[in-house]
């Protein structure tokens, strides 16, 4: 847990998603339900993370929301470094931590954040709930840093993951959904609600695989790093990489946010602060030992514990920071969910607003990204 709150901030836990919700998003929302780690972790008091000269518009204060995950790196390096800090000059970044996506969707909504880090599915969820008038995705961040890895004493090929236990991380949030995916390519019949069948999925917390998996209790996982590389680091092997699956070999694992209100308010803010996420992103690819070490150092700070070489090194390795969202593979994901039972058919019609970004892009001589037919018209 993060040292430092602002003592204003309540803590927001998973009463949020108990509310009765519309059908297309019920059972998605379900896949969230882990308790929230709370939001308002400051960054620390240092010259870097200090806002400097005029406000950006007038606007004093930004607030931020993401995941203590590597796979939200750009934030986590961003932060560390004052990349993100040195674009909004006068406005000052106020960072918060979350480890479920709808406690993040809820604070956007709220307007407890202005801006966040997050998966596709909640960002799905989210844009659905709020009938398309919530949130815009406005960049991506990070691709990959997913892996089916297993017990080599239990499972030594793809076949062989018949008849066993697999975790991944809740209800029909996005690794769920692509492992339940997988397996029905496979041919295997897997209950979504129960996730008995042909493979039994069993929801387990990211935070306890690793215990799980030592006590036996599940033979494998399909998990998001570096839940994946701890347990390699507890003799699992690497049976599968999804990236491997994917065209290309990227999929969007983490996209960056906002919620409309804040958008049509301040787009010069926003605008400033892809600025500091393309520059992170640069910065990450030109200087990866130095970007992991910062990333841990922030993780430290979020969560009170660094990870060591053997876990960080992989986890960091598989993951691709990069500013286009991917936005052909959101659908997929989402038309996957689709077929697997857990989503109805949502209309993501909107959910990108690239303008800013394919923007700052331009200026950084950078090619532009594509919404994939899903922006705002």
């Amino acid at each position: 847990m993060p040292a430092n709150r602002p003592t204003d901030t309540a803590r927001r836990g998973p009463r949020a998603l108990r509310r009765t919700l519309t059908a297309a998003v019920v059972l998605p929302l379900l896949a969230f339900a882990a308790t929230a780690c709370g939001y308002g972790s400051q960054a620390k008091d240092d010259t870097q993370n200090v806002a400097k000269g005029k406000p950006i518009d007038g606007l004093d204060e930004v607030k931020v929301g993401y995941f203590p995950n590597l796979t939200h790196g750009t934030a986590l390096v961003g932060l560390e470094k004052g990349i993100l800090q040195k674009e909004l000059g006068g406005t000052q970044i106020t960072p918060s931590t979350f480890n479920a996506g709808p406690s993040e969707i809820e604070a956007l909504v709220s307007g407890s954040i202005d801006i966040g880090f997050i998966g596709p599915s909640p960002a799905i969820n989210g844009y659905t709930k709020s009938a398309g008038k919530g949130l815009r995705i406005i960049s991506g961040s990070a691709s990959g840093g997913v892996k089916l890895v297993v017990n080599p004493e239990k499972i030594r090929s793809l076949d062989d993951v018949k008849g066993k236990k697999i975790a991944t991380p809740q209800l029909g949030n996005t690794q769920d959904v692509a492992f339940l995916n997988w397996a029905a390519e496979q041919g295997w019949k897997v209950d979504p609600q129960s996730g008995e069948g042909d493979v039994s999925v069993v929801r387990t917390d990211n935070k306890i695989t690793p215990d799980a998996y030592k006590s036996g209790s599940v033979d494998g996982a399909w998990v998001p790093e570096p839940t994946a590389s701890k347990l390699v680091a507890e003799g699992a092997k690497v049976l599968l990489d999804e990236k491997d699956l994917w065209p290309d070999k990227q999929f969007v694992i983490t996209n960056v946010i906002v919620s409309q209100k804040f958008l049509k308010e301040h787009p010069k803010v926003v605008e400033a602060f892809l600025r500091g996420t393309v520059k992170t992103n640069a910065w990450i690819t030109e200087n990866s030992d130095a970007a992991k070490a910062a990333a841990n150092d922030r993780l430290q700070q979020d969560s009170g514990k660094a990870l060591p070489a053997k876990v960080l090194d992989p986890a960091w390795k598989s993951i691709e920071f990069t500013d286009d969202p991917l936005a052909a593979t959101l659908d997929a994901e989402a038309q996957h969910a689709v077929k697997a039972g857990l989503l109805e058919k949502p209309d993501l019609g909107g959910i990108y607003d690239l303008e800013l970004l394919n923007r700052v892009l331009q200026d950084e001589r950078q090619p532009g990204v594509d919404d994939s037919g899903l922006g705002v018209k």
